[in-house]
């Protein structure tokens, strides 16, 4: 099944921005089996990243062809419907997503009726040269019987790959999977693009009396840290995401905190988001484990609200230690944070934000990677000269 996208889509986006000499290059782009690719799942973060992406190639005057659920409404040249509502619910049920953690197996029916559909689309569609972006082994099945087009995973913030070309979310997370492969030679074609964002759903706002933590309600994202600097400092907390704060049968998915301090909300969407994050004084990010990327430390600064986090995974690579926000060790160095962030300039974390990670931004560093990558099958790869270069930013950043 299919259904072109609608024209205003194609207006919004499609004001085919090549630069000459520039190629247009056609993306087969997946979305996910268990979720609908559109701005009512923002809250799993590679269904935004799918959208996003869609966004940016389609804005640089790239063809977008979208494989993904019914009900999916993506900025694209076209939109193919590869698993029906009536599939995915008879795979998952009827369950809030707002409330209730996402519902998928990488084994499951859903999972198998996506990749093999996808994969027969595909192949109905393509041309030589053309790429299929994927996110990691979830997309393996879609990539059969299309090997004779580039499969490139466009955004590893997860253990699982299996392309020639890989484009990391962080230095760290790359670096993590090159130990996990036991693999100590870096590679000309692996790239860290970092996650990208539409800043226009961000905004600056006076700040109230609450901070906040945002993501899924899981032990390993630190909540327990925060209900510590909470309950030290008796500062109201707002907690929005998937899950429960106080779980009876708490396994290693689920909390079983306790605090007057912390008060949860549920997720939020778009409109919801923005108000919350621009007027919250902080955003707590203390997570355990390595993280990938924690877009939500992005999406904060970009609502002028410093991060207080953990000094580890991406952390180092998105906060400005003492200018966008704090990396701590002990609850003594969090609480001194939480009690001094009001200092630091919500304008300067906005404009660090906006300059590494907003989509004008990272829309260019992908097209440089994708350049490189389609020199390998069209040209002399590694050898291929570029006489109209005029500069190498593509890896820069910018400090404030």
């Amino acid at each position: 099944q299919k259904a072109l996208c609608p024209t205003h889509w194609l207006r919004a986006f499609n004001h085919g921005r090549l630069q000459m000499g520039q190629v247009k290059f056609r993306f087969h782009l997946l979305g996910l089996p268990h979720t609908k690719t559109n701005l009512d799942y923002c809250a799993c973060a590679y269904t935004n990243k799918t959208y996003k992406m869609a966004q940016m190639m389609l804005s640089l005057g790239h063809e977008v062809i979208h494989y993904g659920a019914e009900g999916s409404d993506v900025p694209c040249t076209e939109n193919v419907v590869v698993i029906t509502d009536a599939q995915q619910k008879e795979v998952y049920g009827d369950y809030d997503h707002k409330r209730m953690f996402f519902k998928w197996d990488q084994k499951d029916l859903a999972f198998k009726i996506f990749n093999k559909n996808a994969s027969r689309e595909i192949a109905k569609r393509k041309h030589k040269n053309d790429f299929i972006l994927v996110q990691g082994t979830w997309h393996y099945g879609a990539t059969e019987g299309n090997d004779d087009i580039t499969a490139v995973d466009y955004g590893v913030g997860y253990t699982g790959v299996f392309t020639k070309y890989r484009v990391f979310e962080s230095y760290a997370w790359m670096h993590h999977v090159y130990g996990l492969l036991k693999q100590d030679n870096g590679s000309w074609y692996d790239a860290v693009i970092p996650n990208y964002f539409d800043v226009s759903q961000f905004e600056l706002r006076p700040k109230k009396d609450y901070f906040l933590y945002f993501g899924r309600l899981i032990p390993r994202k630190g909540l327990q840290v925060v209900a510590d600097i909470a309950e030290r400092l008796k500062i109201k907390v707002l907690c929005v995401g998937q899950g429960k704060l106080k779980d009876p049968e708490a396994g290693w998915d689920n909390c079983n905190i306790s605090s007057k301090y912390l008060e949860h909300i549920g997720s939020a969407g778009v409109e919801q988001r923005k108000i919350l994050m621009s007027e919250a004084r902080a955003c707590f990010m203390p997570t355990y484990y390595l993280e990938p990327f924690g877009g939500v430390a992005v999406e904060a600064q970009l609502s002028g609200t410093p991060v207080i986090a953990s000094d580890w995974g991406a952390f180092p690579e998105t906060i400005l230690h003492g200018v966008t926000g704090y990396r701590c060790h002990t609850l003594e160095q969090f609480c001194w944070a939480t009690k001094n962030s009001p200092n630091l300039s919500p304008e300067k974390c906005r404009e660090w934000a906006v300059k590494n990670y907003g989509m004008d931004r990272v829309k260019l560093m992908y097209q440089e990677y994708f350049q490189m990558v389609y020199n390998v099958n069209s040209g002399k790869g590694w050898y291929e000269e570029q006489d109209s270069r005029t500069e190498l930013d593509w890896l820069k950043k910018e400090y404030v």
